[in-house]
């Protein structure tokens, strides 16, 4: 999943209501986890994004259909960080 546009763009694909309260100091993904990926699986991928990227979970909301929506953020860096289009891949 990529996040080319920046922010803007993102905010435009999140869940109705998620898009208030996001604070310019942070860089927000919304990703979207299939029905067929279990709650142990997306727990696992998404500690490795927290461990190796630095995201972190800022909120989940569960379907009737089994999948979920999530929102990630980290602090912006002031250095120009040659990994800026290594996004998670969920």
């Amino acid at each position: 999943m990529s996040a080319a546009g920046g922010a803007r763009a993102s905010r435009s694909r999140m869940p109705l209501g998620w898009d208030h309260d996001l604070a310019d100091e942070y860089e927000w993904i919304p990703l979207r986890l299939p029905p067929d990926v279990t709650r142990l699986t997306a727990s696992t991928r998404l500690s490795i994004e927290a461990e190796y990227r630095g995201w972190e979970l800022t909120k989940v909301r569960l379907y009737t259909d089994g999948s979920r929506r999530v929102l990630l953020r980290r602090k912006k860096s002031r250095v120009l960080n040659p990994y800026a289009g290594d996004l998670p891949e969920l």
